[in-house]
């Protein structure tokens, strides 16, 4: 079984930084995928970032690209997600999920899930 637990979210201005960390307990979660996924109010659960279980494989959204970075680290237990320049539109519950193959922006490929953190964006 793995568990994550997420970090970091908070209530930031429009154009502001956060770093949101997702750490990874279990049997071999150091080699499992691990990724970002968001849901807004009213909105469905979308891909935001993944890497896989290296870090030296990422996978954007077109809606992040050049604004997030995802990251391993070194332990490759916990993953991080730099998001600069902030929108509102970035406010969303971040959810962090791993997966036992590959990497992916389906979240139903997705076996295990945190339960969220909160980012809030003010325009």
């Amino acid at each position: 079984q793995v568990q994550l637990v997420e970090s970091g979210g908070g209530s930031v201005q429009a154009g502001d930084s956060l770093r949101l960390s997702c750490e990874g307990s279990g049997l071999e979660v150091e080699f499992y995928g691990m990724g970002w996924f968001r849901q807004a109010p009213g909105k469905e659960r979308e891909f935001v970032a993944s890497v896989n279980w290296s870090g030296r494989t990422t996978y954007y959204s077109d809606s992040v690209k050049g604004r997030f970075t995802i990251s391993r680290g070194s332990a490759k237990r916990t993953i991080y997600l730099e998001m600069n320049s902030l929108k509102a539109d970035d406010t969303a519950v971040y959810y962090c999920a791993s997966r036992r193959w590959g990497i992916g922006d389906i979240s139903s490929a997705y076996d295990y899930w945190g339960q969220g953190t909160q980012v809030t964006v003010s325009s």
